[in-house]
Formats: structure tokens, sequence, C-alpha cells
């Protein structure tokens, strides 16, 4: 089992470190990694070349999560003679492997002198596998902040941190029910979500985050 969890993390991270933002913008002749804030995620695309090239990024940034994810869950083979519930749990850590290597992939590749996004599409597309309602929860909590706030960071920084939350509060009021893995691994995203965001934090604790301005 630890070596498959291995080989997943593995494949994740080097799935993970082809960033799309540097590919696209390059495409339109730009180097992102010196244009608006350097940053080589799909946020920075949008600000610099527009809301097509930026939606762009950010699609094939939220399938590369998904499917850094979801690849266990296709070739993984799990011993037919195991209870359901250890079969899934083994099924789970793999997915959980390949999702982090991703999201390490994409946030430190080796393509990019281990720098990168800061992995909240990432993220997305791999939750959608591994905690797909507490994330759904999380994107709607995301537009509701953006829309208010018209901060990205801030927006992102809610997502992460709500969907521990979701894996709490939603037993009280539902049949959905959360295994302890799960919910310490939504916190593991939370908490590492604030620390990819901690420059952002710090821009608007000072007041000078810069705001998404609509382009025509």
């Amino acid at each position: 089992m630890f070596a498959a969890i291995g080989i997943f993390a593995l494949l994740g991270y080097l799935l993970g470190s082809v960033n799309f933002a540097v590919l696209v913008a390059k495409k339109h002749g730009v180097d992102i990694l010196k244009e608006g804030s350097g940053n080589p995620g799909a946020t920075n695309v949008k600000r610099v070349l527009g809301k097509g090239p930026g939606n762009l990024v950010f699609a094939l940034d939220a399938l590369k999560g998904f499917v850094g994810a979801g690849l266990p869950t296709l070739i993984l083979e799990v011993d037919p003679t195991l209870p359901v519930v250890e079969a899934r749990q083994i099924v789970f850590l793999a997915c959980v492997a390949g999702f982090v290597g991703t999201l390490l992939g994409h946030c430190f590749s080796c393509l990019l002198k281990f720098k990168g996004g800061k992995g909240v599409a990432s993220t997305i597309g791999g939750l959608l596998v591994l905690l797909p309602i507490p994330i759904l929860i999380g994107a709607a909590i995301w537009g509701l902040v953006f829309t208010l706030s018209r901060f990205v960071s801030l927006a992102s920084i809610a997502l992460g941190v709500s969907l521990p939350i979701s894996c709490w509060v939603l037993p009280l009021f539902t049949k959905l029910t959360f295994s302890p893995a799960e919910f310490w691994f939504a916190g593991a995203i939370a908490a590492f979500n604030v620390w990819t965001h901690r420059s952002n934090i710090g821009r608007l604790l000072a007041g000078t985050e810069n705001r998404f301005v609509k382009q025509a």
C-alpha cells in the first residue's frame, strides 16, 4: 500500500508541475512570471490577458487537480477480500496522496525552479473527488465573498477555511458523515491554503491588497 501511495504522490507531483498559466500566457507572447503580480496562476493571467485566457487556466488547473486525485480510483487494484470500509480507506489515502502530490507540484513546480501558483483551482478540482459536498459549499462561499469584496485572495482563504467547518457542521443537520481522516484532511488543506496566501493576508491587513477590477 505504501508503495502505491508513493507512486501516486510522485505521479501527482509531476502532473502538478505542469504550469498552465505559463503555457497559456506564452501562447499569447507573454511571460506571466514578469507581468502583473508575477504569480503563475489563473488570477494573474486573467488580470494581464483578460477573462478568456484566465478562465482557461483556471479550468485546466482544476482539471489537473481532479485527475491527480481521481487517478487511483481508476487504476488502483484493492484486495477484494478486504472489508469494504478498509478498502475504501486505502483508495481514499491513495487519492489524497495523488492530490497532495499534484498540489505540491503546482505550488512548487520542479519546472519553474520550485515556484508556482497558489493552488486554489487545483484544490477545487481535487476536492471534487475527495470532498465533493464541502467543496461545492466552499465554491459558493468563494463566489459570495468575491462578489462582496472583489478580493480573490480573501475569497480563496474563505473557501479553504470553510472545508473543515463543513465537515464538522454538515453531520449535525444532514445524514452526511465524514470520517476523522476526512475532517483532518480538510483541516490540513485549510491550513495549507492560508499558508500559501500568507503574503496576501499581510497586504489585506495593511490595506494594500489589490481588488480585482473587471475588464471590458
